[in-house]
């Protein structure tokens, strides 16, 4: 039978339900892509925003309650002041995505801080760039699914207890939707994406209207809630407090990163969509951002922990009517689905580090939906990990999940810094070539690399604060993981290099290789229709056949002597070794034998060992044998000389 036949009737069995895995997987997942719709399954800007700016977008839901729950310390009058501190923090931002937008252009490939470090700062700076990443989209995951979960509990507190298992179910079906593709993903997210921005942007308009008296709208009702401070603080201690409120704020920069990985994801050209998808993010974000710590400074609004501060704007605002139950619904639908920002990005940035050696290699491998899979799942494990270790807390996480988000930010500038100090180098007309890119004369590279210093040092100093501020609140987890990830990437790239070492055919000669012994070893039973068949596979390649055998009994060795005979014309020219054991551990004499002909009879070659094995097609058979076979290959596998073969056994029968 030749190649085509087998392909041919491979198909036929696909399509006549004999392969039940792939027709179940087909169901849960869909049908494969061929690779060639690559570009089909890309994302036009509209898509790609929902995909992709989730995350800063929702982060709108939590980062002026995140400044305002360290001021209250203070006591409500302390409160006002949320308001020019958010101004600070929608400065960075402004700089950030300027910043993100000169990494698209310069680096379309994607790959972002990882790649821009790995360009201008060398490896360590770029392993320790994706390691603070990675950990930002698994607690981007954590964090917004948890924060999906309190918008929920604020309109519907008796489901409070279940939030954990409510959680898990969002991560679990956020999986099941980027498994089926990046596309498919898009447009789903879509809807609840600009719901929830239309939805906040109509509150705001309609809170500005009110308190401004536009259009005749009845006015404000505005109620004060004094709160008395819980501790006095002066000097370097008040200072300190407002750097802690500042940073609590940078929560709404999360993710803004998330665009400059993913440009390959973008329909071409692929850049440009990036740049003015990523420059459409910041200004929808901001707006958001600001318009929400405005009306709630106006409004002295008071963090709660039973009703988040976005909750409580839009119920004073609309007085409790269905535009609040609309911001509420898709306030938890956009940051349950913003951590889709998360399985964007994390699988993409595996996979430049799979590419690289830096994680396993199977991570660079695309799924049927031309998906990377392996860095889904993954991601999907780690994530609900964290939020059963911190019960579905999105302000418990807070503290962990702006620290890598400051330290990516920072080498991603200081890369930028770098690269535009060479550009700014060169003369009109010049180009020249990097580790990854090409780069040419830019008119404007020296105001560019300005702002890229200054956005550099900003960051820097925030997650200096950060680190600081944060640290005995959690953020030292992230402290010890980040140099940790670090040493696990520099361990696989040292195996992969062990690896090509033991592999390379430099200067290799016939002489060098390992000889075959001519021998084959096949540990039977009994002599059955499955042994019978290794047997005769076995004297196929061999014309030095051992049958090996472990007597129990004296009636086995008489059954088995006489079975042989039998089957004379099947077993002529072969060697049957019955071996008397008095023990029930059958396995350690066939071992024990097997290791004597390889070291001592055939030393510094390669024996070969014929194994028989059923193979039911329902696992559930399996449960019904000793699984000897697969405990034999797990007792041989040390010895670096023994080539195993299995010659499978197939049946049918489900019981």
């Amino acid at each position: 039978m030749i190649l085509s036949d087998i392909i041919c009737l491979r198909g036929e069995n696909i399509k006549m339900g004999k392969f039940t895995n792939g027709k179940f997987k087909e169901i849960i997942i869909g049908k494969p892509f061929p690779s060639s719709w690559d570009l089909h399954e890309r994302l036009d800007k509209v898509r790609a925003l929902a995909v992709f700016a989730s995350d800063p977008i929702s982060s709108n839901a939590y980062a002026t309650e995140a400044i305002m729950s360290v001021l209250i310390v203070l006591g409500s009058a302390a409160l006002p002041i949320t308001l020019p501190l958010g101004l600070a923090v929608a400065g960075l931002v402004f700089l950030v995505v300027f910043s993100y937008i000169q990494t698209i252009l310069h680096y379309p490939g994607g790959g972002g801080a990882y790649i821009v470090a790995k360009d201008n700062l060398g490896r360590t700076a770029s392993l320790f760039a994706a390691a603070a990443l990675l950990t930002d989209y698994i607690l981007t995951v954590s964090v917004s699914v948890s924060a999906g979960v309190r918008a929920v509990t604020s309109a519907f507190p008796e489901v409070f207890p279940l939030r954990i298992e409510i959680a898990l179910l969002a991560i679990m079906l956020i999986t099941w939707v980027n498994l089926r593709g990046v596309r498919e993903s898009g447009t789903v997210f879509a809807i609840p994406t600009y719901a929830f921005v239309v939805g906040v942007w109509m509150v705001l308009m309609l809170g500005l209207a009110r308190t401004f008296g536009w259009f005749g709208a009845a006015p404000l009702i505005v109620e004060t809630h004094k709160v008395a401070p819980t501790t006095s603080l002066a000097g370097f201690a008040y200072v300190w407090l407002l750097l802690r409120a500042f940073s609590g704020g940078c929560t709404a920069l999360t993710g803004i990163e998330a665009i400059s990985d993913g440009v390959q994801a973008f329909k071409p050209p692929e850049a440009k969509n990036a740049a003015k998808t990523m420059l459409a993010m910041g200004l929808i974000a901001m707006s958001l951002f600001i318009g929400i710590t405005y009306l709630a400074t106006h409004l002295h609004l008071v963090p709660e922990e039973a009703e988040s501060i976005l909750s409580q704007l839009a119920r004073q605002i609309t007085g409790g009517n269905w535009l609040y139950y609309w911001v509420q619904f898709f306030t938890a639908a956009i940051l349950f689905l913003a951590a889709n920002t998360g399985y964007q990005d994390f699988p993409r940035l595996s996979y430049f580090l799979a590419q690289d050696n830096f994680l396993p290699r199977w991570m660079r491998n695309r799924g049927d939906r031309l998906v990377f899979s392996g860095g889904i799942l993954v991601l999907a494990a780690v994530s609900s990990l964290m939020v059963i270790v911190f019960q579905a807390n999105e302000i418990a996480m807070l503290p962990l999940y702006a620290l890598g988000v400051m330290l990516g930010f920072t080498l991603s500038q200081s890369g930028m810094f770098r690269l535009m100090g060479r550009i700014a180098r060169l003369k009109p007309g010049e180009s020249e070539r990097t580790h990854v890119t090409e780069i040419h004369y830019e008119r404007s590279a020296r105001w560019k690399r300005l702002l890229a210093g200054i956005g550099a040092t900003i960051t820097f100093i925030v997650f200096l604060i950060l680190t600081s501020t944060k640290f005995l609140e959690g953020a030292w987890i992230v402290a010890l993981i980040i140099p940790l990830l670090v040493y696990m990437f520099h361990s696989i790239s040292l195996h992969y290099e062990r690896v090509a070492r033991v592999l390379s055919v430099d200067g290799l000669t016939a002489h060098d290789l390992t000889p075959v012994a001519d021998v084959v070893i096949v540990p039977i039973g009994d002599i059955h229709r499955g042994t019978l068949r290794a047997l005769a596979y076995a004297r196929r390649i061999s014309r030095n056949v051992r049958a090996i055998c472990i007597i129990s009994s004296p009636e086995m060795k008489v059954r088995v002597m006489r079975r042989w005979k039998r089957f004379a014309p099947i077993t002529r020219r072969m060697k049957l070794i019955p071996i008397e054991y008095d023990y029930r551990d059958i396995l350690t004499p066939v071992v024990e034998y097997i290791e004597q002909v390889n070291n001592v009879e055939f030393p510094d070659q390669l024996t070969t060992v014929v194994i028989p094995a059923f193979l039911p097609i329902y696992k559930i058979g399996e449960v019904l044998h000793n699984q000897d076979a697969a405990r034999l290959r797990t007792l041989l596998r040390p010895n670096k000389d023994i080539v195993i073969i299995e010659v499978p056994i197939h049946f049918d029968s489900k019981i």
